[in-house]
């Protein structure tokens, strides 16, 4: 099945190249989604104190629920993709054409400065609107800089891999698909964009159970959840479109690591 990237590349894949290219991104969302655990249970740890188990049992429970998960949702994303020009450059160019990729038009130096400019606006951002949040009700647990820099790392891997395979690759796809589908042409820039923000807005929904943890869910919470990572979350789409999968991954990652890595590094004191 030819079709073409929205980027201009021409890509072809048949259901099994597409199921090969989900597995890989399946085991990879796997280990992932183990590696968040740690973080998660610094950022909410009375939630996991009443769990009746080993951490490491309910990290591979976690890390096997991911990679079924998003095995199936992106085998779909890639599927849907070769219709409107979305999907997953790199893989395809390694696991299916055999082939050196396009670094020129993918750019990867671009999805990082991206990312991290992604991740500097957030920590900008951030002060201005926790002046009017409300007092935490259960505070993240004490890992100290390193700690909590060593459990950002692990979970900048969740964000980066399983967080695009299912916002970016199954949700942006799928909204673009069904227009595709419906006009039965290919779809103008601006559906891509509407696509882009609804999946920003829902990953950004997505953090909301985490910060109610926190904070509890009052307007102000929802609010600053739905626009710092909106504004991530749109950056990570927009390279989606334009550069394929791994680029917005990357981007993903790279805001990770400024936020979760090098912030608690540089601001120690900053750290509940």
């Amino acid at each position: 099945m030819a079709t073409t990237m929205g980027n201009g590349a021409a890509t072809s894949a048949s259901a099994l190249d597409d199921l090969k290219i989900a597995g890989v991104w399946a085991v990879l969302a796997g280990l992932a989604g183990a590696a968040v655990i740690p973080y998660a249970a610094q950022l909410m740890p009375e939630a996991f104190a009443k769990i009746p188990l080993p951490l490491w049992i309910v990290a591979a429970a976690q890390g096997a629920q991911a990679a079924v998960f998003c095995a199936v949702m992106a085998w779909l994303g890639l599927r849907m993709g070769h219709r409107v020009g979305l999907g997953s450059p790199l893989m395809h160019a390694w696991l299916v054409a055999r082939q050196r990729p396009d670094w020129a038009r993918l750019r990867p130096l671009l999805a990082v400065l991206v990312g991290i400019a992604a991740g500097i606006a957030i920590l900008v951002l951030a002060p201005l609107v926790d002046r009017a949040m409300p007092p935490m009700l259960h505070p993240p647990a004490q890992a100290g800089a390193g700690g909590s820099a060593l459990n950002g790392f692990l979970a900048s891997f969740y964000g980066g891999i399983a967080e695009e395979l299912m916002l970016r690759l199954f949700l942006m796809t799928l909204l673009v698909w069904i227009v595709a589908r419906v006009s039965k042409r290919q779809p103008p820039a601006w559906v891509y964009w509407a696509a882009i923000v609804v999946a920003a807005a829902l990953f950004g929904a997505g953090h909301l159970p985490a910060a109610a943890k926190v904070w509890g869910l009052e307007p102000i919470v929802i609010a600053r959840t739905l626009l710092l990572n909106g504004i991530a979350g749109v950056a990570f789409g927009w390279l989606y479109w334009k550069r394929g999968l791994e680029m917005a991954m990357l981007a993903h990652f790279s805001a990770d690591i400024v936020l979760h890595v090098i912030a608690p590094l540089l601001h120690p004191a900053n750290l509940p």
